[in-house]
């Protein structure tokens, strides 16, 4: 993790919501996010929620207490391992093929994985994010964890998005979210730009609002 923001470009902007499939997806929160947290001790479901809340902050959206229609609406569970899923209950409601998937997570030693849901207009309306502390999660600060968790569950990224590069930055004040990441959050909460797109040509947007808001 660095300070140092890279130079923006509309084909910048634009690889962070293009899937290594080639196809662009991109979707924001359309209600207030009412986030649960499940497996950890309390210091840190305060650490978690302080997270959530930092990063709906940058983006300008909201955060509730509950949803109306599901209660909680962003879920974040921590385990040690996958198959522990399978004892959840009624996850397998909420997540299709969950035997399936926890099979082919295990298979690829995955740490993490995000499950979105979303309204008619094509926004989220429901994130579940796993986050499976290994021997190597264990070594990571719980703010780092966190804070990278809320931010990848603030929009629908590219798979790709933060494979090689973290979404996060180190500041004389700490960790935070990386300066460019937090200004495509704003960008993407702008209320005059669709809640989800499925055109490319919605990067140019966003790069335009970069630009405005420098």
């Amino acid at each position: 993790m660095t300070q140092d923001q890279p130079h923006t470009s509309p084909e910048i902007v634009e690889t962070f919501f293009t899937r290594a499939s080639g196809d662009y997806a991109f979707s924001r929160w359309g209600r207030p996010i009412a986030p649960v947290c499940f497996g950890v001790e309390d210091a840190t479901l305060q650490i978690v929620k302080g997270a959530i809340e930092a990063c709906v902050a940058i983006a300008g959206h909201e955060i509730a207490e509950t949803d109306p229609e599901l209660g909680s609406n962003l879920m974040v569970f921590f385990f040690s391992e996958w198959d522990e899923l399978r004892d959840v209950p009624r996850l397998g409601d909420m997540i299709p093929d969950l035997d399936a998937k926890v099979t082919t997570l295990k298979a690829r030693d995955a740490h993490q994985y995000r499950a979105f849901r979303f309204d008619d207009d094509g926004a989220i309306k429901a994130c579940f994010t796993f986050v499976r502390m290994s021997d190597a999660m264990q070594e990571v600060p719980a703010d780092v964890i966190a804070l990278s968790q809320a931010v990848q569950a603030m929009l629908v990224w590219s798979d790709t998005a933060f494979s090689q590069d973290s979404p996060l930055a180190v500041a004389s004040e700490g960790t935070v979210v990386r300066p460019d990441v937090a200004n495509l959050l704003r960008a993407a909460y702008d209320p005059i730009l669709p809640v989800a797109a499925r055109d490319a040509s919605h990067a140019l947007r966003l790069y335009a609002r970069l630009i405005a808001a420098q």
